[in-house]
């Protein structure tokens, strides 16, 4: 036997190597070869058998197997005994090299295959080597079921493809949400498989020609229906060229439902609100019956107007509301002034004066999105300074207020009072152009005048 030095590892963590040879002296052989190399000897046996029994108590880094073992087994039969249980790097000692000894070693997938005899260089090159692969491939596959945990606990269905649209994976979402599994849609082409469509156009959504794209309303058509979902699509790029896409798709059903829900919600709570400040206008016309639909003229006209202004619709709706209600401070006046047959002395008028301080006090409590009580207090302000009750001019006074102020003259000017009869459209013209820019915000009285003049506005149409 011959003997050989120990190699020092220098405080390195020694690999230990299991050495299956049915030769003893060939065996003490390559246990002295391997000891001077630095490495030591997990154990050593004879037969395929012995391998397999021991191998969990031994539990080396790396096998050394020989090919051709006494025994019922090989050592290409025992390492693929082994392999069904176990992952242990192996390499293979043979004198033998023929093709079909090779074939069927290739199948177990060993990490090297030296033949006999070798020298030592060989042995820790390939030994070295084969510890080095099966380091990073025990990585990768540690990393790939992470991956996979992660990939397949994902809500959201993820979909890959390769550069032409053949699906290469899918998880367990995508394969929940199209009632399928993984292993019948592999490789097939997704436009074939996955039917998705934009849902404003119904077109087909084209995952080739998009790259990190969102698609927030969209529907996929599969074994549950139609499904609602938002889609993201995302380019795996190599060397700046797309070589597959990620599709993910979320469920949006639920969403959908939601949303419809709240609309409707909104509806009912906007048909509320409606009803609540019909009933409010209905309050205060019951004192004064003469004037009858005068607030809802007014906000007619007055919503015309910002139209006509281009105001944004937020703003349209505040005038709406504020315009139906903006007498609705009259309920505080005694019920024989508002229906006084003969003009009314000027106590009286300063007792009228204060519905618009009333009708702010009334709405001031009431949460509207939008300063309607302001709105109210401010319609007879005029922007020279000359109206009730604060006396504001200018921008001090919200153009809600100037639009109304002009729609409420217009109004009142053309239709019947208790005290007189209507003076018409032409006279309330008359009245709003004299008091443009001084009394009235002109433009507003501008695109009151187009309104009526050039595009035949009349009340009730």
């Amino acid at each position: 036997m011959i003997s050989y030095p120990e190699k020092n590892t220098n405080g390195k963590q020694t690999m230990r190597v299991m050495v299956v040879e049915d030769e003893a002296i060939v065996s003490l052989d390559i246990q002295g070869r391997l000891k001077a190399l630095g490495y030591a000897i997990a154990g050593a046996v004879s037969s395929g058998e012995e391998a397999i029994r021991r191998i969990e108590e031994i539990n080396p880094d790396l096998i050394l197997m020989d090919i051709m073992l006494e025994g019922e087994m090989d050592g290409i039969d025992t390492v693929a005994s082994i392999n069904n249980t176990y992952n242990y790097p192996v390499i293979y000692l043979t004198a033998y090299a023929d093709s079909d000894t090779l074939k069927r070693a290739k199948i177990t997938e060993p990490f090297g295959y030296i033949i006999k005899p070798f020298e030592d260089r060989e042995l820790s090159l390939t030994i070295e080597m084969a510890l080095y692969k099966h380091r990073a491939e025990s990585t990768l596959n540690e990393n790939r079921r992470w991956l996979k945990t992660t990939f397949d606990s994902i809500d959201d269905a993820v979909i890959t493809t390769d550069r032409h649209g053949k699906i290469k994976s899918m998880n367990k979402s995508a394969c929940i949400l199209m009632c399928s599994d993984s292993t019948c849609f592999y490789g097939r082409n997704f436009h074939e498989t996955v039917n998705l469509y934009e849902s404003n156009s119904s077109k087909s959504i084209d995952i080739l020609s998009k790259n990190d794209s969102i698609i927030g309303d969209a529907v996929l058509e599969g074994p549950k229906g139609m499904t609602p979902v938002s889609v993201n699509i995302s380019g795996i790029e190599e060397k700046d060229d797309v070589v597959g896409k990620v599709i993910v798709l979320r469920d949006i059903s639920d969403l959908k439902k939601s949303e419809d829900a709240l609309k409707a919600s909104l509806a009912q709570l906007r048909r509320t609100f409606d009803e609540t400040v019909v009933s409010l206008t209905a309050m205060s016309e019951k004192r004064d019956p003469y004037t009858s639909g005068h607030q809802q003229r007014v906000a007619e006209l007055a919503c015309r107007i910002a139209v006509k202004l281009k105001l944004p619709v937020e703003e349209i709706n505040s005038i709406r509301i504020a315009g139906i209600l903006h007498d609705v401070g009259k309920i505080s006046i005694p019920a024989e002034i508002l229906s006084k047959p003969t003009r009314l002395t000027d106590l009286e008028m300063n007792l009228m004066k204060t519905h618009s301080e009333a009708g702010y006090e009334i709405l001031k409590g009431i949460s509207f999105p939008w300063p309607v009580a302001q709105i109210v207090l401010q319609h007879h302000e005029r922007i020279d300074g000359s109206g009730y009750p604060n006396g504001l001019s200018g921008e001090d006074i919200l153009l809600e207020a100037r639009i109304i102020s002009v729609a409420d003259v217009v109004e009142a000017m053309s239709s019947h009072r208790p005290y007189r009869a209507a003076l018409g459209l032409p006279r309330a013209m008359a009245e709003i152009a004299r008091g443009r820019g001084i009394s009235y915000d002109p433009k507003v009285v501008d695109a009151c005048t187009q309104l009526i003049e050039e595009d035949n506005f009349s009340f009730g149409k």
